[in-house]
């Protein structure tokens, strides 16, 4: 990998975007490297949750690499390995992520930060979308994800203006769950990262699935994918192991069975 770091500690690996001399641009080659990293980790059983970063303390990810942008064609919008579908992975992927944005999340950053599950910020953090600036939209997710998180008038306020938030704002209007000071963010990242381990893995992955395609469907679909969900949980060996240690007064086992 030349553009990714990967460390891991109690059963968090933590994937970091190494550019940061260029603010952790997103190139092609760096998006590749994001998904092979994550698929390589999902099918090791002791990474339990991913932790997304990047490198230094002035970029998370400052969007995509522009140079790369410039040649661009019509084209290239619906080929395979693309910002967008990149992103569909890291929302889709079956283990839970974390967003650790440790400094400017622009553009294709943002939108990155935005296909997690969990986004946490440090207090110095910025975020949004400027791709109108280049006569271009959000298309890595921005249009659709922005306006789930935070309401349709906030989202075009941001898209259509180009504003540029602070941690404190993002907060504010639900695009990031927490601010804190740069020296606590990792620290603030592992707590949350091992609160959801704690759970029975099945039932976070279920979780996930619930609400993410729960969201996009009207109530009645999406209380059945709930209840199909449930039903799943109900026959499994982390079901009757987690009533069993409540009653018992105990920490439960979970085997993700």
């Amino acid at each position: 990998m030349n553009n990714i770091l990967v460390t891991s500690e109690d059963h968090i690996a933590f994937l970091s975007i190494n550019r940061p001399e260029i603010r952790n641009a997103l190139n092609k080659e760096t998006l590749t490297e994001i998904k092979d990293t994550l698929e390589k980790l999902e099918k090791q059983d002791e990474v339990k949750c991913v932790v997304i970063t990047g490198e230094g303390e002035k970029s998370f990810a400052a969007g995509a690499d522009i140079s790369q942008l410039e040649k661009k064609t019509m084209y290239d919008a619906f080929k395979s390995g693309s910002m967008q579908e990149v992103y569909d992975y890291i929302e889709g992927y079956s283990k839970p992520t974390i967003a650790m944005v440790n400094g400017y999340a622009l553009g294709g950053g943002c939108e990155l930060a935005m296909a997690c599950d969990i986004r946490i910020a440090a207090s110095h953090a910025k975020f949004g979308l400027p791709e109108l600036n280049l006569s271009i939209i959000p298309g890595a997710g921005g249009t659709q994800r922005l306006t789930r998180l935070v309401g349709r008038g906030k989202a075009l306020e941001m898209i259509l203006t180009g504003k540029i938030i602070s941690s404190e704002e993002a907060v504010a209007i639900g695009l990031i769950t927490e601010s804190v000071e740069i020296s606590l963010l990792k620290e603030k990242a592992v707590v949350v990262a091992k609160q959801i381990i704690s759970k029975g893995p099945m039932a976070v992955m279920m979780a996930k699935l619930a609400v993410n395609m729960g969201a996009d469907t009207d109530m009645k679909t999406g209380l059945l994918i709930e209840k199909l969900s449930q039903a799943i949980l109900f026959a499994s060996e982390d079901k009757n192991e987690g009533t069993r240690a409540f009653l018992e007064k105990r920490k439960p086992v979970f085997q993700g069975k």
